[in-house]
């Protein structure tokens, strides 16, 4: 008979084959039973339970998750566009981890143009996702980090028709036209042309209004927020969607709670549907526990 296989979580979230005899496996896989925990610490298998939904997603079941660090008062800037940070270093540490977790990271034109993101996992072990960067009008500077650093792939996502009034791309870009709708890009082609190149673990990052049109569109499966005990008051906002009439119509969430330093982090499963009568359990992280 096959012995299940045995694997243990690295410091980046990526699961790894260990020995079958080595005792600091975390978890072991059983056609059986699927996952098994192997008498492993709280936040261990924490970690496991935040991260392996990314880590085993595969080409027939590819997985897209969504990020937002975010006032307590829901906004991820103050107006002038101020966001270093909102959330504190645990948040960012993972961010990071979801970076190396996933084959590319999407972000729209407006982040990039306030903070000239790298968009790399300089914080973690692993290797950088491929840059998408949402700039329909191919109007971004080449100049921006993204564009010329070398430190990854970068995939400038424009509308059909725009590519051939742009100048030359920089070393390491890549343009990609997808054609348009009443809401800007075509967001489920442009996911439709990811999974053809290979990117199964897609990560949403930003800003608000990205991660709203992607929500909208349906194409989040996995839904990270972390609030930050500050107050903005004004700003620019975090998610938006078009308003309902009645609570019973609003989108509830089958979630879990960690609390990451000052933050508390929403894990929101999308692909679930939601139990009311079944609690949501408090998972302790790197994350400790919520009391």
């Amino acid at each position: 008979m096959t012995r299940p296989a045995r694997f243990r979580l690295d410091a980046a979230g990526h699961l790894g084959a260990v020995d079958h005899e080595d005792s600091r496996a975390d978890l072991s896989w059983n056609p059986l039973r699927g996952w098994q925990a192997n008498g492993m610490e709280a936040a261990a298998q924490a970690l496991l339970d935040l991260y392996l939904p990314i880590s085993s997603a595969t080409a027939e079941r590819p997985i897209t998750i969504a990020h937002l660090g975010q006032s307590l008062d829901g906004f991820i800037a103050t107006p002038s566009g101020d966001s270093s940070f909102v959330t504190g270093p645990e948040n960012i540490l993972h961010l990071h981890r979801l970076r190396a977790l996933c084959d590319a990271v999407v972000v729209g034109a407006g982040t990039v143009r306030a903070d000239n993101p790298r968009l790399t996992t300089r914080l973690v072990a692993g290797r950088n996702p491929v840059r998408v960067i949402l700039d329909p009008a191919c109007r971004l500077s080449p100049v921006l980090s993204v564009f010329n650093d070398r430190q990854a792939e970068t995939l400038r996502v424009c509308a059909m028709g725009n590519a051939a009034a742009y100048a030359p791309p920089a070393a390491g870009e890549c343009l990609l036209e997808v054609t348009t709708d009443e809401t800007g890009l075509d967001l489920s082609e442009l996911m439709r042309a990811l999974r053809a190149r290979g990117y199964q673990r897609v990560l949403v990052e930003g800003g608000g209004v990205t991660v709203s049109s992607f929500l909208q569109a349906g194409l989040i499966d996995r839904l990270h927020i972390a609030v930050a005990p500050v107050l903005i008051g004004d700003g620019r906002p975090a998610l938006r969607l078009p308003p309902q009439g009645r609570l019973q119509d609003c989108l509830r969430l089958r979630h879990r709670i960690y609390q990451s330093g000052n933050d508390i982090l929403f894990d929101c499963d999308l692909r679930s549907p939601v139990d009311a009568s079944v609690a949501n359990p408090l998972r302790p992280g790197s994350f400790q526990r919520v009391l």
